[in-house]
């Protein structure tokens, strides 16, 4: 994960990043879904692997969704390398936290991605950045 998380910490390969900017609400869930669907398919994931990546973005939003404060922004980037694409989601929280590691949820997550992390960023007025990142490889198909 580390070679996409420098691809999304600069410029290289900024210029084919998707972001999309939506209202903190479950109802925006299935157009974030759907975009994921459309690049997985652009990148010639396999079947199997574009819908872990549909289960994982939504499973990332809707974590985050609960967090945020009412009229937040639901950040979302997908990052599409060679073999891969990173999802990055952003909300504003009034809680310092980060989702859970022992929940069900995050259990889905590591399960269908190949690596995630969270963490949170202290911003002004006692508000937080909360983050969720994963990365989804294009499976090895063996011939």
């Amino acid at each position: 994960m580390a070679d996409a998380q420098q691809r999304a910490g600069s410029d290289i390969g900024a210029k084919d990043d998707i972001e999309m900017r939506l209202g903190a609400n479950l109802v925006h869930l299935p157009i974030v879904r759907a975009v994921a669907v459309n690049i997985a398919m652009r990148a010639d994931f396999d079947v199997d692997a574009i819908s872990d990546l549909e289960l994982a973005v939504d499973e990332a939003c809707s974590s985050l969704i609960a967090h945020a404060v009412a009229g937040s922004v639901l950040a979302c980037r997908f990052t599409i390398g060679a073999d891969d694409i990173m999802f990055t989601v952003t909300v504003t929280s009034a809680e310092d936290v980060t989702p859970s590691e022992s929940t069900f949820g995050w259990r889905v997550l590591t399960t269908l991605t190949d690596g995630v992390t969270s963490w949170a960023d202290q911003l002004e007025d006692s508000l937080h950045e909360v983050h969720i990142e994963f990365v989804k490889r294009r499976p090895v198909v063996s011939r």
